[in-house]
């Protein structure tokens, strides 16, 4: 949302810490929390369904009234804000869930896999073909490209919602082909709900402990050759090849990261800083708008209009910054009050009541 630092003559230009700190941000980050929260959202579907049977409600409305409230949310998100929006894939796909719900856990772990399996496996051919047939991009065009964007995020609300439109219909080829990772994350955490596995953990110490040594290693040597493909030394062609490695690499990593703050929440100190992010993660929703309503106002013409004229290392620091103070928030209110604004507003609708 920050877009490239542009420099007075129009070029995108970044300094040595900029470069340093979007490499490791690929390398730690990119393609590991989207995957950790479609786990969760998989996961979570089985205890809806619980709450529903217990009630003696039918769960197929709830589903749908559910589905239905995060697509609007998710397309509102999308065409005010922000055009990354994750909102709108999760509820159709929460379709295809629905419709597995049924399936062995075996069946949809296997699918999980397969699923992960060819994503990778059109990345790494449309990636290879790309760096074999194409030449790098030069200067100039991505110079015109950048400042026709400049352009948009830094005017009239109109010019906004134009640009994020134009970058939703861009990016359908490639939701299709990140969404099977995302479905991925979903049958898993289907599979992996109904054995309870998140509320058995203190059973399954060593077993957490073998994920994080055997899931490092493997996921972030992926996780590198991903960052030296998309940010360097190797060019822009490369960019798939690397998303290929990263997706495929991305579950060990992932399901490293989970197991190690599981075991740190089970120390003294984890508790404490457990008790800080179980409220920030309470009103998931609402910091999730909230952070991209922030942004929006800061770095776009809804506010500051600031595009394009910080670095990547300034930014990073901004977003420690709004982190912080949504922890606080969320301790705050949900001390006050049993859900955030968004969250109440997907559970009434999910409910077709007030909470």
């Amino acid at each position: 949302m920050a877009g490239p630092h542009v420099g007075p003559g129009g070029q995108p230009v970044a300094s040595a810490a900029d470069e340093a700190m979007e490499w490791l941000v690929t390398a730690l980050v990119s393609t590991k929390f989207y995957l950790l929260f479609s786990f969760l959202f998989g996961y979570s579907f089985t205890l809806q369904r619980t709450s529903a049977e217990r009630t003696g409600a039918p769960f197929a409305l709830r589903h749908l009234r559910r589905a239905t409230c995060l697509f609007l949310l998710g397309l509102a998100h999308g065409v005010l804000l922000f055009h990354g929006d994750i909102l709108m894939l999760y509820a159709l796909l929460s379709l295809v869930l629905f419709g597995v719900r049924d399936t062995g856990s075996r069946r949809l772990l296997r699918g999980a896999a397969w699923l992960v399996v060819a994503a990778a496996a059109f990345l790494l051919v449309w990636g290879l073909a790309t760096a074999a047939y194409t030449e790098p991009v030069g200067s100039p065009d991505a110079t015109a490209w950048e400042n026709e964007w400049m352009t948009a995020y830094r005017g009239e609300p109109g010019a906004i919602v134009e640009a994020n439109l134009r970058s939703l219909r861009d990016s359908l080829g490639w939701n299709i082909v990140y969404g099977a990772d995302v479905l991925a994350g979903f049958l898993a955490g289907l599979a992996l709900g109904r054995r309870r596995l998140l509320a058995e953990t203190g059973r399954r110490r060593a077993c957490m402990v073998r994920i994080v040594v055997c899931g490092l290693p493997v996921g972030l040597a992926g996780s590198i050759f991903m960052a030296v493909c998309r940010n360097g030394p190797l060019d822009s062609r490369w960019y798939d090849v690397g998303s290929a490695a990263g997706i495929l690499t991305a579950p060990a990593l992932t399901a490293a990261y989970a197991c190690g703050v599981l075991l740190l929440l089970r120390t003294g100190p984890g508790r404490r800083a457990g008790d800080v992010l179980a409220a920030a993660g309470r009103m998931a929703l609402t910091n999730y708008l909230g952070q991209s309503l922030v942004m929006a106002l800061v770095f776009t013409g809804y506010g500051a209009a600031w595009y394009g004229r910080s670095g990547y290392a300034a930014v990073l620091g901004g977003c420690l910054v709004l982190y912080a103070a949504q922890l606080a928030f969320s301790v705050w209110l949900m001390g006050r009050v049993r859900y955030g604004p968004a969250e109440w507003l997907l559970r009434a609708a999910t409910l077709a009541r007030r909470p």
